[in-house]
Formats: C-alpha cells, sequence, structure tokens
C-alpha cells in the first residue's frame, strides 16, 4: 500500500467518525439525523445519474438496505441520547462484524477459520469490557440496548448489500439508490412517527446534516477507491481506525470521561475487527 493511500483510508475512517461526532453534538439527534437522511437523497441522486444503472432484479435488496437503514439510524441516535460518542461508537462498530460473521457462520454456510473465530473472541471481549464501564461508571444502561440494536441493523444491512451488491452489477450506483432510498424512509419515517416538529427548523442543522452526509459517502467513497489500488482485507482493517478517531473526538472535542478501562476496551474491539478483516 502506498503512502497516499494509506492516507486516504486513514481520512476516510475519520471521516465516519466525524459524521457520528456531529449527529452526537446536535441537541436533537433524531433532528440531526432527518437532516442527514434528507442531504443524502441528492447525494445519492447525482452519483446515481453519473453511474452505470443497476439490474433492476436488485431493487428489493435497495428496499430491504433502506428499511434496514432506517432502524440503523433510528437506533444509534438513541444511542447517542443515552452515551458518549466514545462508549456508544466502539460498542456498535465492532458488535457489527462480530454478529456478520456469526450469521454467515450459522446460515450462509460459510466457513469460518481460527483465525475468525479468534477475532469473533477478541471482539466479545471488547465488548464485554465497555458494557462493564458503563455498569461500574454508572452511566444510563438503556444506551447498551440501542448500540445493540444499531450494531444488529447493521449487521443485517452488511449482509443484504454484499447480495445486493453483486446482483446489481454496479456496485457504486447499488450504494447511490440505497443512499436515495434511505433518506426517503427515514425522512418520511420519522414525520410519520413524531410529526413535523422533528423537522430541524434553523439552517445550522441542515448545514452539519450536509456536512454528516458528505461525510458518511466520502468514507464509503474513498474506501472503495483505495480497494481498487491495494488488498481489500488490508484497506478493510486500516479503516477500523475510525474507532480510535472516536474515542478521541469523545475525549478530546466533548470532554467525555476517560479511563484505562475504556482505552483498553476500544483497543480490543480495534484489535478484534481489524482480525475480521484480515
Amino acid at each position: 500500500m502506498s503512502l497516499g493511500v494509506f492516507l486516504a483510508v486513514i481520512a476516510a475512517a475519520f471521516l465516519h467518525a466525524l459524521w457520528n461526532a456531529l449527529i452526537k453534538r446536535g441537541p436533537s439527534k433524531a433532528g440531526a439525523m432527518v437532516a442527514l437522511s434528507v442531504m443524502e437523497i441528492p447525494i445519492g441522486l447525482a452519483v446515481a445519474l453519473v453511474t452505470p444503472t443497476i439490474d433492476l432484479a436488485a431493487l428489493p435488496w435497495v428496499i430491504a438496505a433502506g428499511a434496514t437503514h432506517f432502524l440503523y439510524k433510528l437506533f444509534l441516535g438513541r444511542a447517542y441520547e443515552w452515551g458518549d460518542l466514545s462508549r456508544v461508537y466502539p460498542i456498535a462498530r465492532g458488535a457489527a462484524p462480530m454478529l456478520v460473521a456469526l450469521a454467515g457462520a450459522l446460515f450462509l454456510a460459510d466457513p469460518m477459520s481460527a483465525l475468525q473465530y479468534a477475532a469473533v473472541a477478541v471482539l466479545g471481549l471488547g465488548i464485554l469490557l465497555m458494557a462493564r464501564g458503563v455498569f461500574r461508571g454508572g452511566e444510563n444502561r438503556r444506551l447498551l440496548a440501542f448500540t445493540l440494536g444499531s450494531a444488529l441493523a447493521t449487521a443485517c444491512y452488511t449482509l443484504i448489500d454484499g447480495m445486493g451488491a453483486r446482483i446489481s452489477g454496479s456496485a457504486v450506483n447499488y450504494v447511490a439508490w440505497v443512499f436515495v432510498v434511505d433518506g426517503l424512509f427515514y425522512g418520511l419515517g420519522m414525520i410519520l412517527w413524531r410529526g413535523r416538529a422533528v423537522v430541524p427548523r434553523g439552517w445550522p442543522a441542515w448545514r452539519i446534516g450536509a456536512l454528516a452526509a458528505a461525510a458518511s459517502y466520502g468514507a464509503y467513497a474513498v474506501s472503495i477507491w483505495a480497494m481498487t489500488l491495494a488488498p481489500i482485507a488490508l484497506v478493510a482493517a486500516l479503516r477500523e481506525t475510525s474507532i480510535l478517531f472516536a474515542v478521541g473526538i469523545g475525549w478530546l472535542v466533548f470532554g467525555e470521561r476517560m479511563d484505562r478501562g475504556k482505552a483498553l476496551a476500544a483497543a480490543v474491539i480495534v484489535l478484534g475487527v481489524m482480525l475480521t478483516r484480515i
């Protein structure tokens, strides 16, 4: 991997942590998610118009992905209402690949290697250490349920996207349409559920939403580009440094409490996620 690609992947990892931090920063997590989701629509349409069209057989997968993205955002937004960025992000980011690996072994007949079993064990240990900090630190335990719900939704849409992108014939166009459907589902769904009051009123909220949406797509696009120039497993593993960025942002920017237990748990989760990508 060249230095340029290495730095690009690190930047993508930072962008992923950044958009989560922007959602956490807003006074209304649901409103911030609505703004992000709505701003995903023009980004998705712009990419869809300049890339090869997907096979119509992939449309059910696009719709299924949009539905699971709705649940992912719903749970993630709620988790950030109850917990710190430096607590929620590592658990959500770490539990998802663990669930994908286990689901692949149980339901997709994908054999797991000894290294993958070790990765799942390391991830489980890291998540338990991070969850233990919730109980010992007197934090609101509701964050665990919503964070794990977010991780489960992530695992589901990861499997859906893997199948849908293969059927589509154009992975980039497929993801662009997922962005569009995801934005429509979440924006309209939240308005129908919680009323128009959930829609942010001021320009600053929409500006943050646009920045978060751009960071979200940029994180994905840079990672995909890097995978065309460097080994996929290496890029995927390096991208998981986003966990360290999220922990650092939570500590340095939001003033979240940092102790050796949280730092150790985050490091163990990073190691476990990297092992799942190798």
